[in-house]
């Protein structure tokens, strides 16, 4: 049995329909239609309310590395609930390790370059990240809408582009099985070149949200 803040390849792969990308480099899994077209909407409804400038933790001096927009989605929104306890079922991680869901905006010509998600220990903010909830686990991606051109996310490492359809769930852990920082997991949310993207991002931790 996995411990309360931990997926599995094992409990993922129990899910109805879950593939998982032939690669060794990474544990990354697809899920069409986690979502359907209404729930969707009503989520892309609340990013379009709240979005502001997305920022970086840990900013490279680099003003273009991130350029889309964001929102912190409110938990006690009926639909941002339902969304929390799906991805619980399926993620098999109490939602208590969850970070709060987060919800992007991606407007022609913007990215985010090619990154990681998990906190890199040398840094000098990783105690002001991680002290208290520990390192980023896995992360859940899920796709709003469908973009007219652009806006695939590629994992550079292992040369795999997963273009965006509306309900798509994208999963992946940040370490390698024997727990150590997957530097494989690097992945580019690559230039929208037609359209609007649309993406929520559920991060887990090693302990329990604070």
């Amino acid at each position: 049995m996995q411990a309360p803040g931990e997926s599995s390849a094992a409990h993922l792969m129990a899910q109805p329909a879950m593939q998982r990308v032939p690669t060794q480099r990474l544990e990354l899994f697809v899920l069409r239609n986690f979502l359907d077209a209404a729930e969707c909407k009503e989520l892309v409804d609340l990013i379009e309310a709240e979005r502001r400038p997305s920022t970086l933790a840990n900013h490279n001096g680099d003003n273009l590395f991130r350029t889309s927009e964001t929102c912190d989605l409110h938990h006690d929104h009926p639909a941002v609930a339902a969304l929390d306890q799906k991805l619980a079922r399926v993620s098999g991680i109490d939602a208590a390790y969850g970070e709060r869901l987060q919800g992007q905006r991606y407007e022609v010509g913007q990215e985010f370059k090619a990154h990681t998600d998990y906190f890199e220990p040398s840094h000098p903010d990783y105690q002001k990240y991680c002290a208290t909830s520990g390192q980023r686990t896995w992360t859940f991606m899920i796709y709003l809408n469908d973009v007219e051109a652009g806006g695939a996310t590629r994992f550079k490492v292992v040369d795999k582009i997963i273009q965006p359809e509306r309900g798509k769930l994208l999963a992946w852990n940040n370490r390698r099985v024997d727990g150590t920082l997957n530097a494989a997991t690097l992945h580019h949310a690559m230039k929208v070149r037609k359209g609007r993207k649309y993406v929520i991002t559920r991060w887990y931790r090693e302990r329990p949200w604070a």
